[in-house]
């Protein structure tokens, strides 16, 4: 039950910043939400550490029980949580989305800006078919054209497949007992060199902050990568000896594996997916990253333990050379979506499918846009009609009389 929470919990909060977030501060709050897994992290680690010297039953009902503790300072924000402007007009609920719009951005709600912000989300909406439709049928998801919801899932659900078959669980969960099997520590001075690895992994998930909108996506996954392939390398070279000596090297590849992981890797597989699926797609798409994730997490965590007793520093070898097969991936594969509204992202996979050319050159190529731009492009790539698209017109144009239409009748459901 805790872990259907927790991912719901997830894969909602990534999804609402997201959508609620500015282009400018959307990879800044979606890495914070990011950080706090680290520092929870290190929380329960050094309060498992603290309970171990305790009675038998103190091991393991405080630290379970302390849980609570969080979980109440969290349900009482929820009651303030808006939702999303995009939910709200998928719902057809413009009245609702305007005011929300207006809160988040500090507009006024009548104002030119307000209905520009609006109008493009419908335009959005509109073009991957969720404008007014109550819930997303599973088959969207496998959908390509210009709005490429396939391509767009596999992209975020890849991203945490690779967190996860990286290793990161292998170091995070067993750090303790790779020190004690690979190193040869003894079973104390493994249990705190484990905490000041969780120390490690807290401070470094913090740079990710100052660094996703200036580096961008991509960069950092490619970063990340090679810092952790390298890693592994110190890892497993340090081991082949079997030498005290030399095993000390190891100890220092651990720890830089999880410097560079929880800076790039932490992060980015929970902000990429909700960035790149579009409005009509999202909920479901990360709800099948998310997925991706616990499964593969449940994976590495069985076959470490089983992985270090057979094959010993082999294990080492296997992760390095699964994070250097991530490069050519994300090299060619993935788009940069840094400074990218979340309606320019849709106009990139258009722009691609439409120009036939890799949807990393597209998202090169496209200018950074202005709001008002975005509908001229939108309709250059067929993502709007003439008929259907006023952004940036009149706001007096037939827009605003689907607006009444439709907040007459959202208010009339409610």
């Amino acid at each position: 039950m805790w872990s259907v929470e927790e991912e719901n919990a997830l894969r909602l909060l990534t999804s609402n910043t997201a959508e609620c977030s500015k282009t400018s501060n959307r990879g800044l709050l979606i890495c914070i939400e990011g950080g706090t897994i680290a520092f929870g992290t290190l929380i329960a680690y050094w309060i498992d550490y603290g309970a171990s010297y305790g009675p038998d039953d103190l091991v393991w009902r405080f630290p379970i029980a302390f849980q609570v503790v969080f979980a109440f300072l969290i349900i009482v924000p929820m009651f303030f949580l808006p939702e999303s402007p995009r939910w709200l007009l998928s719902q057809q609920r413009v009245d609702d989305a305007d005011r929300v719009i207006a809160a988040i951005r500090g507009y006024e709600v009548e104002s030119e800006e307000t209905l520009l912000e609006r109008n493009i989300i419908i335009d959005s909406l509109r073009a991957a078919g969720g404008f007014g439709q109550k819930s997303t049928p599973i088959k969207a998801l496998t959908t390509g054209g210009k709005t490429q919801h396939l391509r767009r899932m596999l992209l975020g659900a890849s991203s945490q497949f690779m967190q996860q078959i990286g290793g990161c669980n292998a170091v995070i969960y067993y750090f303790p007992i790779l020190f004690q099997e690979s190193i040869g520590e003894d079973h104390n001075m493994s249990l705190l060199l484990g905490g000041v690895n969780m120390v490690v992994y807290a401070i470094f998930a913090t740079t990710s902050w100052f660094l996703i909108e200036r580096v961008g996506r991509r960069r950092l996954f490619l970063i990340g990568s090679i810092g952790q392939c390298l890693s592994m390398v110190l890892t497993f070279a340090c081991l082949i000896p079997d030498n005290p000596m030399t095993a000390r090297g190891a100890a220092v590849g651990l720890f830089t594996y999880i410097a560079f992981f929880g800076a790039t890797w932490l992060p980015l597989p929970w902000l990429y997916p909700a960035e790149v699926n579009p409005v009509k797609t999202r909920g479901k798409a990360n709800a099948v990253s998310t997925c991706v994730n616990w499964l593969f997490n449940f994976l590495i965590v069985m076959v470490t333990p089983i992985m270090v007793t057979n094959i010993g520093w082999g294990t080492y070898l296997f992760f390095a050379a699964v994070n250097a097969c991530f490069i050519p991936v994300i090299y060619f594969y993935y788009p940069e979506t840094a400074r990218r509204s979340l309606e320019e992202i849709d106009i990139i996979f258009a722009k691609g499918h439409i120009e036939n050319m890799s949807y990393v050159k597209a998202a090169k190529e496209l200018p950074h846009l202005q709001p008002a731009e975005i509908e001229q492009y939108a309709r250059q790539y067929g993502l709007v009609d003439d008929m259907g698209a006023q952004v940036g017109g009149d706001p007096d144009a037939p827009r605003d009389e689907e607006k009444v239409a439709t907040s007459g009748s959202s208010s009339g459901a409610e």
